[in-house]
């Protein structure tokens, strides 16, 4: 909250200053990798409390002055305030990706247009993108999806506070109105979100499930506003002991749900979300008082820098992370803090020459004076040289974004090479490639040499009467009740309307058929122990997608060896293995590896008499991945449980002998 230019609006408390500053740390933090800030995404709950606060007090004041809202004004401070920082890195942003990453040109073109417009988050959501999908290369703009949720509130919620005031005649109304919001907004976040739910940037960014954080604000600055009465010399000390500690309280409330949560924390929606809120709404509560000492603690001078260039360092930070260089999955501390350098002086000489002069009016100085005529011809030139520069940007920016401008480089960055991730975070272990989006998914994708022709017709019945399942992170939502509600539909059930009477599923997130996470047994240890306890049956083995990636990370054991492990370990009962496929074209999840492993057990195939391989890969649609590129959304994971049912049929059909060939669909 940079100093208020009417003195006669807003008091400016420079504590408020030093808690935007933790806010964007914290999410420079998570941006970087620390691993004590997994959560510092919650930063931007910081901010949207925070921004609610001001506003409707900003709001609240200028009634009180002037008995109306002065929406006018309002809307043009805004505009002067967000605007040409955000036009100046959206102009940056386009021609730095046309000319050295052209091949992200069509998600960055989607995201400038979204940015510019204000619905960042609305255009990710129906574009399925992913904010927490950052193992492989993302896309620069990904952070802008909090700015627009922010400026909707900007454009709607001054509409709600005069009608609220209209209606009751007093700023009681405004509270009203706020907490029945965030009664609904909370209420939308716990509907929408599944416990399941590998990916939750819908509930994440949307703009109902998270207005509550918002309004909390506002309702706070009903009853604290930050001209509430001095107390001089007669300040009652326990109140003012007691604001601090329950703003300290606050303080660590926030640090601890950073430290101790992530995107994927069940808890967070909305549960931990209203818990952020009100801690925030603690401290600024504290920090507003004029003899708090948590106050005059966050006003430090250094906070108070970081916290006054905030909107620039938020602006700016995820984009220099992102067009640095490679990705990456861990902390990367010397790369971490040459950026956050970085970051610090565009933002510096973004709020210097940028965005502090135009808020305080330089663009319309400049107007006035040339249309009067006045101006001397020094401040004609800067006048013109301002207009011809912006005009200059906007036409570069088009250019580029059109793909005109020539690429000085390709840009096409490996992904991070990852052994494992931990099981829920395996889920979102990728982003897919935009470039990926142009690729075929249909079977040629998969260029196995179909040897053998396939039967005339395909059997219903199997002759396995006992399946042991083993699968990796793929698998889960087969088996998972959040992901399909009807038990009918799982795997069990789709299994058993094959004839199969007992499935055991031995289904772990970043299993591999060699390497161990976290103390979870692989693939090979799983098999024995049933093998060892006298198991004799049918196996199904859904795995590969990991271990294609561990031994893209330089694993010693190679893909074929991996293979005739579990095979021998099987021995001569019947196995089906499930063949791989993701959307990615980069890193060791790429659809190359994936193609390769499929290669490799297709000639494996021709060497077990009792191994079949069913060929997912000619099945599964684009549509049913989630962003990662990897896993499935609901439909996916209905259509892959009907679709193995079927091909654990067509390979080991009732009462006759198994499939001919070593490919069944």
């Amino acid at each position: 909250m940079p100093r208020p230019i009417d003195a006669r609006g807003q008091r400016y408390v420079p504590g408020l200053d030093g808690l935007r500053a933790i806010a964007v740390l914290c999410v420079i933090a998570y941006h970087v990798n620390m691993p004590w800030a997994q959560g510092g995404m919650l930063g931007v709950g910081v901010f949207f409390t925070l921004s609610g606060y001001l506003i409707t007090d900003l709001l609240l004041e200028h009634y009180a002055r002037r008995g109306d809202l002065g929406l006018g004004q309002f809307w043009l401070r805004r505009a002067r305030r967000l605007l040409p920082a955000l036009f100046l890195m959206l102009v940056a942003v386009s021609v730095w990706v046309a000319l050295f990453d052209a091949s992200q040109l069509d998600g960055v073109r989607r995201q400038v247009i979204s940015a510019a417009l204000y619905f960042a988050n609305w255009s990710n959501i129906a574009a399925h993108a992913s904010y927490f999908a950052r193992f492989s290369q993302p896309l620069p703009l990904d952070h802008m999806w909090s700015l627009s949720i922010e400026e909707q509130f900007y454009l709607l919620w001054p509409w709600l506070v005069f009608l609220a005031i209209w209606i009751w005649r007093s700023r009681a109304g405004v509270a009203i109105f706020a907490i029945a919001g965030t009664a609904a907004s909370v209420w939308v976040m716990g509907h929408v979100f599944h416990p399941g739910n590998l990916d939750p940037t819908r509930v994440y960014e949307g703009t109902d499930s998270r207005a509550f954080e918002l309004l909390i604000g506002c309702a706070l600055a009903v009853v604290r506003p930050t001209h509430f009465p001095r107390f001089g010399s007669r300040v009652p000390v326990r109140r003012v002991l007691a604001l601090d500690v329950l703003g300290v309280a606050g303080l660590v409330t926030i640090f601890v749900l950073v430290w101790k949560t992530t995107p994927f924390t069940s808890f967070l929606y909305p549960d931990g979300f209203l818990l952020l809120s009100f801690a925030t709404a603690a401290v600024i509560a504290a920090v507003v008082h004029s003899a708090s000492a948590l106050g005059a603690l966050l006003g430090a001078r250094p906070l108070q820098w970081i916290g006054v260039r905030s909107y620039g360092i938020y602006l700016w930070q995820w984009p220099i992370v992102v067009l640095w260089g490679a990705a990456s999955t861990h902390v990367q501390l010397g790369k971490a803090v040459l950026q956050l350098a970085v970051t610090l002086v565009v933002a510096s000489l973004s709020w210097r020459f940028v965005e502090d002069p135009i808020r305080r009016g330089a663009l319309g100085r400049l107007w006035r004076q040339g249309r009067m005529g006045a101006a001397r011809l020094r401040e004609r030139r800067t006048g013109f040289a301002l207009a011809g520069t912006v005009l200059a940007g906007l036409a570069v920016a088009a250019v580029g974004l059109g793909g005109l401008l020539p690429e000085v480089a390709s840009g096409r960055r490996r992904a991070p090479e990852i052994a494992h991730l931990p099981p829920r975070l395996a889920n979102v272990s990728a982003v897919a490639d935009p470039t990926a989006r142009r690729q075929s998914t249909t079977p040629a994708a998969v260029p196995f040499i179909r040897s053998f022709q396939r039967q005339t017709s395909a059997p219903t019945h199997t002759s396995c009467r006992s399946v042991v399942y083993i699968g990796d992170s793929t698998s889960e939502g087969q088996i998972s009740s959040a992901y399909i509600p009807d038990p009918h539909k799982q795997l069990q059930a789709q299994l058993a309307k094959v004839g199969v009477r007992t499935t055991i599923p031995e289904i772990s997130g970043a299993r591999s058929i060699v390497e161990v996470f976290e103390g979870h047994p692989n693939g090979a240890t799983v098999a024995r122990e049933h093998v060892g306890e006298g198991y004799r049956g049918c196996w199904v083995l859904a795995l590969g997608t990991n271990d294609t990636a561990d031994v893209a990370a330089g694993s010693n054991a190679g893909q074929a060896a991996r293979i005739a492990r579990m095979m021998r370990i099987i021995g001569n009962q019947p196995v089906l293995w499930i063949d791989t496929i993701t959307l990615l074209s980069s890193g060791p999840y790429a659809e190359s590896g994936m193609q390769r492993w499929n290669n490799d057990l297709l000639a494996a195939c021709r060497r077990y008499p009792t191994m079949r391989i069913f060929d997912w890969a000619a099945h599964a649609r684009r549509k049913w991945f989630i962003p990662d590129g990897i896993h499935y959304y609901s439909p996916g994971y209905i259509a892959r449980n009907r679709y193995i049912a079927r091909g654990l049929a067509e390979a080991f059909p009732q009462g006759g002998s198994p499939s001919p060939t070593c490919l069944v669909s």
